[in-house]
């Protein structure tokens, strides 16, 4: 019989023991949940980003979401029609005339005629009324031109109709 040497035992490394098929399965079921565990925590783009970069005393949490926070009304609103706009350009005073109406307007104007009887009456006016005026009958002036309209004409067709019946009744 042959009796094992103790030395031969004691001296060289000793073989590592083979694992069970229970102990390995363990190991990769283990492996298997820490890997499922891996990555981000859920919803971690509304809460990682305040958490990770700013401190922690900001009392104002910011919203990562980019936009506008601003409610809109969804209904139609009185109050929503009596503030202005910014893109919108102002509405012109009065309405685009045609250079009749314009003129008509002009020619009735009680500011005007008020003011003209009062240059006729001999008075001076201030700078500001003596301007407004000037625009005013600039305007006139300049709308009589594009109608083809003058000051004289009136008296100039009274004047041909005359002789034109001067001529008819016998030339006197």
């Amino acid at each position: 019989m042959k009796q094992p040497s103790s030395s031969v035992r004691g001296k060289g490394p000793a073989k590592a023991r083979r694992k069970t098929r229970e102990e390995l399965n363990q190991e990769a079921r283990d492996r298997k949940r820490d890997k499922k565990h891996r990555g981000h925590a859920p919803g971690s783009r509304a809460t990682g980003a305040s958490a990770s970069g700013k401190s922690s005393s900001q009392s104002k949490q910011h919203d990562p979401r980019i936009g506008s926070k601003k409610p809109i009304p969804l209904g139609v609103s009185d109050a929503q029609d009596t503030r202005p706009q910014k893109h919108q350009q102002p509405k012109s005073e009065k309405p685009m005339l045609s250079p009749q109406e314009e003129l008509d307007m002009l020619e009735n104007d009680e500011r005007l005629d008020a003011l003209l009887e009062r240059l006729e009456g001999g008075e001076t006016l201030s700078a500001e009324d003596q301007a407004w005026v000037d625009s005013r009958l600039d305007r006139i002036d300049e709308l009589m031109q594009q109608l083809g309209l003058s000051y004289d004409d009136d008296e100039e067709e009274e004047e041909q109709q005359e002789d034109m019946m001067r001529l008819l009744k016998g030339g006197n």
